[in-house]
């Protein structure tokens, strides 16, 4: 299993560079759209504009290509039956492509009734007509990300993790280059037109070409009868109707926030983009690179050493609690620095800072709950998770809603976290329960370890970023940028000390795997 650990480490370096990139040049766009609108209602109509769309995600695209994919087309793999593989591929790429665009033609059609249903509160004409026209922009977008999903999900399978990987990076740079290029003329439709090029460029052609090099064979099909085809649409309907956290933040977010004073939308989606970083860097690389490994070893009734890698991975993400106490002490220098220029002024910074306090603890939940849900989807078990997640989601809509009128987006935002820990939390009680998961106890000593090393160097790094800021004025992005790196340094220097000091293996271990990862790469000829 070493071999299998070394692996997942360097898939997952692959993965999280890929991903920080990716954040970073989203972040570029989110400064640009920032800068361009700031935070108020144009920004507010975009991002309702992406309801339907994220919908259509949700139904047939999302991540569920390659959950349910790659366990049945790893299978053929296994058994050296690589051509049926592909048989099955052609089958879901024509089958459930044929719908996808069948569903975007409906969308198209019905887009209003559809706007008054999931955005309520927008009801002012002046508001409807340009979210309209922008979701009939990005609804086609949806085909390019779910068959560039397919063909993701094959090279996951072939363990190939490069071009895949560079996906969202492109997109993002198509949003960015659409919105400077034809926002000074159409506004914020200009940015939707970037969604479309850069979903149909990184998404699709860049993946396409990914595919084929990993030896892709399409032939058109619509073997509604295939035995795994069948299999393919059981796994996939729960993940389709269930509320996942990530997808229940997003439409719960446009649901309540329609009902918000203008800017709502656009500080808590700004303060999203950044928590977003964190669960990326940490959730959604590792679970991306884990997962292949994963359902290998459940396709080969290995679950003792399944359970092992589960929980290994879930000590390493305790250090997100780190991480995130690290983004709430500096929460309002990241603002500033990233969004504060043009129309995005010091009010609507100092909202967005107040969101982001409350929302980090969402990303350490969500990171866990990536990690987590992805076990019950390696035995092929997608119907749990999925009607867990919704109930939990639906007991859970009455926090949004004194939290709307409580306390507005921060409210929100405290709803947020705590519906997405309640559910990562329960969630992996459940999966110990099931598999018998006897180091399940290494797992919760992990978490409440960080989370008291965490919370205590909260505290010092709070005293000196508030020394800080009073001795360097005034308050520029130079001087936020200073101050920025000062506790950032800090801070890996007490998490460094503190971890050797006490011996704790969730810090000491990262630092070996990092430091043998960079002797291999860069000393071994020497």
């Amino acid at each position: 299993m070493t071999s299998t650990y070394r692996k997942i480490g360097i898939a997952s370096l692959i993965m999280m560079a890929s991903v920080f990139l990716s954040k970073i040049i989203g972040l570029a766009r989110e400064m640009v759209i920032a800068g361009f609108k700031g935070a108020g209602v144009e920004v507010d109509n975009y991002l309702v504009a992406f309801t339907l769309p994220e919908i259509l995600n949700h139904l047939i695209v999302s991540g569920f290509l390659s959950i349910t994919f790659i366990p049945i087309f790893s299978k053929y793999l296994i058994q050296n039956r690589e051509e049926e593989g592909w048989r099955i591929f052609s089958i879901i790429l024509t089958c459930s492509g044929t719908a996808l665009l069948v569903l975007i033609l409906i969308g198209e059609i019905f887009t209003l009734p559809i706007l008054h249903f999931f955005a309520p509160g927008k009801t002012l004409p002046e508001e409807i007509a340009p979210i309209l026209k922008m979701t009939r922009i990005i609804l086609p977008a949806q085909f390019f990300f779910f068959a560039g999903g397919l063909f993701m999900a094959v090279q996951f399978a072939k363990e190939r993790f490069f071009i895949p990987s560079i996906a969202g990076l492109i997109y993002n740079l198509g949003i960015i280059a659409g919105g400077l290029a034809f926002g000074p003329s159409m506004g914020m439709e200009g940015f939707s037109w970037g969604v479309l090029v850069g979903a149909l460029v990184g998404n699709f052609l860049l993946q396409m070409v990914g595919a084929q090099k990993a030896g892709m064979r399409f032939s058109p099909s619509f073997d509604f009868r295939h035995p795994d085809f069948r299999k393919y649409i059981l796994l996939t309907i729960p993940l389709m109707v269930g509320l996942t956290p990530n997808f229940s933040i997003e439409l719960l977010l446009r649901f309540f926030g329609s009902f918000l004073p203008a800017g709502g939308i656009s500080s808590i989606n700004f303060s999203l983009r950044i928590m977003f970083i964190v669960v990326g860097l940490f959730g959604q690389a590792v679970a991306t690179a884990f997962y292949p490994f994963m359902a290998r070893l459940v396709t080969e009734n290995n679950m003792a050493e399944a359970n092992r890698l589960l929980n290994r991975a879930l000590c390493y993400l305790s250090l997100t609690l780190s991480v995130a106490m690290l983004v709430m002490v500096l929460r309002s220098e990241i603002v500033t620095v990233i969004y504060q220029r043009g129309a995005f002024d010091p009010e609507a910074s100092a909202l967005t800072a107040r969101v982001l306090i409350f929302l980090m603890p969402t990303s350490v939940a969500m990171a866990a709950f990536a990690l987590v849900v992805r076990g019950y989807y390696a035995t092929q078990d997608t119907l749990f998770p999925a009607i867990f997640s919704t109930i939990a989601v639906l007991l859970t809509l009455p926090l949004y809603y004194f939290g709307m009128h409580a306390a507005g987006p921060t409210g929100i935002a405290v709803a947020m976290s705590l519906s997405t820990s309640f559910q990562a939390l329960l969630l992996y009680i459940v999966w110990n329960h099931r598999t018998e998961n006897v180091g399940s106890r290494q797992v919760y000593s992990s978490f409440l370890k960080i989370a008291v090393l965490s919370t205590g160097m909260g505290i010092i790094l709070e005293w000196m970023r508030r020394l800080l800021t009073s001795v360097v004025q005034p308050a520029g992005i130079f001087q936020n940028m200073l101050v920025m790196g000062c506790i950032f340094a800090v801070w890996l220097g007490l998490l460094v000390a503190i971890g050797t000091l006490l011996k704790l293996e969730e810090v000491r271990q990262p630092l070996r795997d990092i430091g043998g990862e960079v002797r291999r790469r860069f000393f071994k000829k020497n």
